[in-house]
């Protein structure tokens, strides 16, 4: 116990607000199903099962830049109501190859999936984040934010990538993630430790006389927060990664079921955290067929000493060492292939790890994976996104004969 501890008022503020029903939902509803090695990690990142038949809600629809956009949203069996959008190509005809794009961590939580799609007014678009009054208090995530486009220029090469796939021919599903945009917690009033760390950000924000928009507060918060959130799912007996696996398996339950999808044809992709999450989903499920890893691979060797605190805790999973290194994820998926995109000017991975988990993957995968390397940061540009999408579009191609469905409306309550 800390001396804040000691002498803050004795009336606790909940440390998981908006959360309160995810202790009984993951005590009642463990994984199942599955080959022996995705219940094996599922285990060991302790992922809920996800409700069965899962019904969504069109919330809206725009046709612009030759896409149709659909925001979407679903209940899980626990937590906010989880935000997403569905693009896909304006003049299809017949069941597409579909994609689940998975958003990266960023060190942004006010937004999720919205970094990656374009919207026809971004001035006016709508992030998806939990509604509050018009003048949310600190902690508060923003009921209405602009998309993330210093995080796309930064990150992304400018580039809206669930729009632009859409535009390449791809049905895409992007969803926020547990933790992220419409999925994060309220954070007003604050924890307590998470306030002491907040207040300490604030005071230097003040020195430097820098005014933080109300999306800045919340991932101050946000960050400092992650750990408690750590502690709670291993009270639970799940992870931050077993959480936001289940929010991505649902996520691709619903994208298997939305009209003109070609269910025989599903991939995903992620940058950086999000490709985290790429290889635990395809660990998992057997649906996904081809996906791609962006700067996210390395060993957990050369993690220490000096790169423990570049990574949040969707990397550090208590138990996953006992199952092999990182790399060893993608040798217990199904999928027919897999691409890994390696940046080697990456701060965030040291040169030598990553080369050692390319060989440990051309000896463990010899078929399955390709590897490539970039003379990059961390970063997915414009040119990997290119390469990316090539991949996708060659190993996603249908298969003879091909298990196809018309494009009709399923499961949703619009």
């Amino acid at each position: 116990m800390t001396g804040a501890d000691m002498a803050a008022p004795l009336t606790r503020p909940s440390a998981l607000a908006g959360y309160e029903d995810w202790p009984a939902y993951a005590a009642r509803h463990p994984f199942t199903g599955g080959t022996a090695k995705a219940m094996q990690l599922a285990d060991t990142l302790g992922v809920p099962a996800v409700t069965p038949d899962l019904e969504y809600e069109v919330l809206s629809e725009s046709v612009h830049d030759g896409v149709i956009t659909s925001r979407l949203q679903w209940q899980l069996g626990f937590g906010p109501a989880t935000s997403a959008w569905f693009v896909r190509p304006a003049n299809s005809t017949g069941p597409l190859p579909a994609l689940l794009a998975l958003h990266c961590h960023g060190g942004v939580k006010a937004y999720g999936a919205g970094r990656l799609v374009q919207f026809p007014h971004e001035q006016d678009a709508d992030g998806g984040g939990p509604a509050l009054s018009d003048k949310p208090k600190d902690g508060a995530s923003p009921a209405k934010v602009l998309p993330p486009l210093e995080v796309r220029a930064k990150l992304y090469g400018g580039r809206a990538l669930a729009t632009w796939l859409a535009q390449q021919g791809f049905a895409v599903l992007a969803h926020d993630s547990f933790m992220w945009g419409s999925r994060g917690f309220g954070l007003d009033p604050l924890p307590w430790r998470t306030a002491n760390i907040v207040n300490g950000q604030k005071a230097l924000w003040r020195e430097a006389g820098v005014e933080p928009s109300t999306a800045e507060g919340y991932d101050a918060a946000a960050a400092a927060h992650e750990e408690t959130v750590a502690k709670a799912a291993a009270l639970l007996g799940t992870s931050v990664a077993g959480t936001a696996a289940h929010d991505d398996l649902a996520a691709l339950s619903v994208l298997a079921s939305l009209p003109g999808v070609d269910t025989d044809r599903l991939g995903c992709l992620g940058f950086s955290g999000g490709g985290g999450r790429a290889m635990v989903l395809a660990a998992l499920s057997p649906m996904v067929r081809s996906y791609v890893v962006t700067c996210m691979m390395t060993t957990f060797g050369s993690l220490l000493p000096a790169y423990l605190d570049a990574h949040s805790w969707l990397l550090h999973s208590p138990g996953l060492p006992g199952l092999g290194d990182w790399p060893d994820l993608l040798c217990r998926s199904s999928a027919e292939n897999v691409l890994v995109q390696y940046a080697m000017e990456d701060a965030l991975f040291p040169q030598q790890g990553m080369r050692d988990a390319h060989q440990h993957l051309l000896r463990n995968m010899p078929a399955g994976y390709t590897g490539s390397f970039w003379q990059e940061p961390h970063v997915f540009t414009r040119a990997m996104q290119d390469e990316a999408a090539a991949f996708l579009a060659s190993t996603l191609k249908p298969r003879i004969p091909s298990s196809t469905r018309a494009p009709e409306p399923a499961r949703t309550t619009s």
